[in-house]
């Protein structure tokens, strides 16, 4: 019945109510049409339904009542006013103690946004009592649709929030007639609420990884959690060190961590670190995904390293525009450039030699038997040395200093995926360009948590605006 809020509702764009000329400025929205041809209502039933009647089905107040809703008219804008009444004989709720207590006095008027109706904004108004609390003494009331001095609604908050997630916040603030700050807060509190609510045990794999969020280097430490089911952001730190990543172990605490099972990280040292340190218990695997970039940053420099000489010797032809050909993976080549890449393949080249060893390497993880696939690992890196390619050889020492944690892989085979913190990373990347940058650490933390994070929301967000 309310798919339409905030988006010009079931009858299209643009507001529902278009007063007619010389109509008054201010008019009274008691009843809006609630029957349309072919919506399977039944043509005997009542034809309208008071706006406080919607109200009272998806935002129901106890000990409030709403009064007759006004339409007002700014110019070409319009807005909805609804005045909210306490109930007569209903006691304040004092906002220190959450008691109700005797009546006080009243403030002036205020008003509250909730969410837009048919793209039309929406207020609440209302003039808060104070209680004479004989614990806290005089206190404003505690209202159940805002908190504090805020301006808006709680509703229209998870809304912003909700929003937040698909467009950026910059968007959303103009979709929706209201500032960038009012969205940020909205996300902010949708995220501090599901932080200090969410469920972290059974955590039994993670991730870790480093995200840039800024330009000069700045870096975010990233885990996430990557268990079957659940598979979510846990943890931000600023800059990637063995200090930042201890940090996550000390607000994880000793029993979970002691239950953790796999760790899976690329081959930075100082993950590699603290992870034999604060959880020895769990079995370490290398992402898949760095292996393979590492593969490539030694055929690029190998290319690199040839063409320069290449072009010393005159020649400029060889090895240009080579650069994806030999980087992207052979599916994703386009016909021109596997053309190209044949033509390269019949040269004897340095370059084809280091392509053709990361190529062979794609096939260490099709082998199911750990054994076996070692004896690849070690053949393959035996090959690299005696090419005396500098950067092969290079790849190679690193490939053996890290030979027992490559077999972990096959261990942690079919108990998670693989791929999900590369995955989970390319999102964080997809939210860092939608922000354009962030404004600060703390702009970032919370974007990434509020998208990634999988956060719960309160139970008594019942009612969806979607």
């Amino acid at each position: 019945m309310l798919r339409g809020l905030g988006a010009g509702g079931p009858y299209g764009r643009g507001p529902l109510f278009r007063p007619f000329a010389g109509a008054p400025t201010s008019l009274g929205l008691g009843d809006i049409v609630s029957h349309r041809a072919g919506w399977g209502y039944d043509t005997n039933q009542a034809r309208t339904m008071q706006l406080k009647t919607i109200l009272n089905l998806v935002q129901k107040h106890p000990g409030f009542v709403y009064e007759t809703p006004r339409l007002h008219r700014r110019g070409a804008k319009y807005q909805i006013h609804v005045a909210i009444r306490a109930r007569q004989r209903s006691r304040p709720v004092c906002s220190g103690c959450g008691q109700k207590r005797r009546a006080y006095d009243k403030l002036e008027e205020r008003r509250y946004q909730f969410v837009p109706l048919w793209a039309i904004p929406v207020y609440f108004q209302y003039a808060p009592r104070r209680c004479d609390c004989r614990r806290c003494g005089v206190k404003v009331e505690l209202l159940p649709w805002s908190s504090g001095k805020s301006p808006v609604t709680h509703a229209f908050v998870w809304f912003l929030a909700s929003w937040a997630q698909t467009l950026s916040w910059k968007e959303t603030a103009r979709r929706f007639a209201t500032s960038w700050a009012v969205v940020f807060n909205a996300v902010q509190q949708a995220v501090e609420w599901g932080k200090a609510h969410r469920n972290l045990d059974g955590i039994r794999a993670i991730g870790v990884d480093e995200l840039a969020w800024k330009k000069g280097h700045k870096y975010l430490t990233l885990v996430y959690q990557l268990d079957s089911g659940q598979r979510r952001l846990l943890w931000i730190g600023r800059d990637r060190t063995a200090k930042t990543f201890a940090s996550f172990f000390d607000w994880l605490g000793e029993r979970r961590a002691s239950k953790l099972r796999f760790v899976i990280s690329d081959m930075w040292k100082a993950f590699l670190g603290t992870v034999s340190k604060r959880a020895s218990g769990a079995v370490q695997v290398l992402d898949r995904f760095h292996v393979a970039k590492l593969c490539n940053e030694a055929v690029d420099q190998t290319r690199r390293a040839e063409a320069k000489r290449l072009r010393q010797a005159g020649d400029t032809v060889t090895l240009k525009h080579t650069r994806w050909v030999l980087l992207k993976g052979r599916k994703n080549l386009s016909g021109k450039q596997r053309g190209r890449l044949r033509d390269l393949l019949k040269v004897n080249l340095s370059t084809v030699k280091a392509y053709l060893l990361k190529d062979d390497l794609s096939l260490f993880w099709k082998y199911k038997s750990v054994t076996y696939a070692s004896r690849f690992l070690d053949g393959w890196t035996l090959t690299c040395r005696a090419t005396r390619i500098p950067a092969l050889v290079k790849l190679a020492r690193t490939i053996e200093a890290h030979h027992s944690l490559l077999l972990n892989w096959f261990r942690a085979r079919g108990e998670l995926a693989m791929g999900a913190v590369e995955g989970l990373n390319n999102k964080a990347r997809v939210t860092t360009k939608l922000a354009y940058g962030f404004r600060s650490y703390e702009h970032a933390e919370i974007a990434l948590f509020h998208r990634l994070g999988k956060l719960p929301e309160p139970d008594w967000l019942t009612h969806r605006f979607t």
